[in-house]
């Protein structure tokens, strides 16, 4: 079974366009370096580099993670992607067709669609969960394994949550176990040794 987390950025996407051209829509999937909103007990940062192995992915823009409203594909070149220093960023030529631009392009260029949303994997040992200063549960995610889509939407929803509330639980247990102290301990053991040893 695929496990496919979503999740969502206010203000991230807009739709331009231009005479005699085709509506592009423009936003972004995902900010690094920011603090999600809470969701189930904890808050993510999605870090720069989280990208770098899927950027070549074949990706799908939906609208509302819709398989249904199918606007681009990296694939048909009808989709971009690329990482700068504020995300991961999508280019979609949006399709000519009366119910895309009544349902997405129509609401978009009037203000009522202004978030943007992407579905992914996380690699195995790509994410790392702490507690900050002030307690609040953090899971900072380095390292993607797979993007599936990018996607304008109505609602700023964290959807197919499991995933990553899986994810936060096993390291809550291992943390009250006192598995993950000792994990930290011999991480550090073996380091010092390879030091010790010049390696």
């Amino acid at each position: 079974m695929i496990e496919k987390e979503t999740r969502c950025y206010s203000g991230e996407v807009r739709a331009e366009q231009r005479d005699a051209e085709p509506t592009q829509i423009i936003g972004y999937g995902s900010v690094f370096n920011s603090r999600s909103e809470p969701m189930w007990g904890f808050r993510e940062i999605i870090k720069p580099g989280a990208f770098d192995d899927v950027l070549n992915d074949d990706v799908r823009g939906l609208f509302n993670h819709d398989p249904n409203f199918i606007l681009g594909r990296s694939s048909a070149k009808t989709l971009s992607l690329s990482v700068d220093e504020h995300g991961l960023r999508y280019d979609i030529t949006a399709p000519d067709t009366q119910t895309i631009r009544d349902l997405v392009i129509a609401p978009m260029l009037r203000g009522d669609i202004n978030q943007s949303s992407f579905g992914f994997r996380v690699a195995h040992d790509g994410d790392h969960w702490y507690e900050d200063d002030e307690g609040i549960v953090i899971r900072e995610i380095t390292k993607f394994s797979r993007l599936f889509d990018v996607s304008p939407v109505t609602y700023p929803a964290y959807q197919d949550a499991d995933s990553g509330v899986r994810s936060m639980k096993a390291w809550q247990e291992a943390r009250e176990s006192g598995a993950l102290q000792k994990a930290i301990n011999q991480k550090m053991a073996r380091e010092r040794l390879l030091q010790l040893l010049n390696i």
